[in-house]
């Protein structure tokens, strides 16, 4: 199990809501990524040392990104982008948490 994608996923989130501020002084831009970002990077610091809950921590900030952002994936290519690679990240930990229990 890799800590990586959550990694990512938070540096994403954290950027993207942060540049969305910027852009348009969006406050909800900005609470919403950091937001997740930091479910995001928390579950992947806990996956790295190997404490409990790591995995759902990062499958809950997936599924969260991916309910936000379905209903939009349609208007334009940044909500498209967040609703594809929360999915692939909301599978890859799924899996990982599935091979786990089983």
């Amino acid at each position: 199990m890799s800590a990586y994608p959550a990694y990512v996923m938070g540096t994403l989130c954290i950027v993207g809501g942060i540049t969305g501020f910027v852009r348009t002084r969006s406050i909800p831009s900005l609470v919403a990524g950091v937001g997740v970002g930091a479910l995001y990077l928390y579950g992947a610091d806990s996956i790295r040392k190997g404490t409990p809950n790591g995995l759902e921590v990062a499958l809950g900030a997936s599924a969260l990104l991916l309910l936000s952002s379905l209903p939009r994936a349609a208007k334009g290519p940044v909500p498209a982008v967040l609703t594809v690679t929360s999915a692939v990240s909301g599978l890859y930990y799924g899996k990982t948490v599935l091979a786990l229990r089983s």
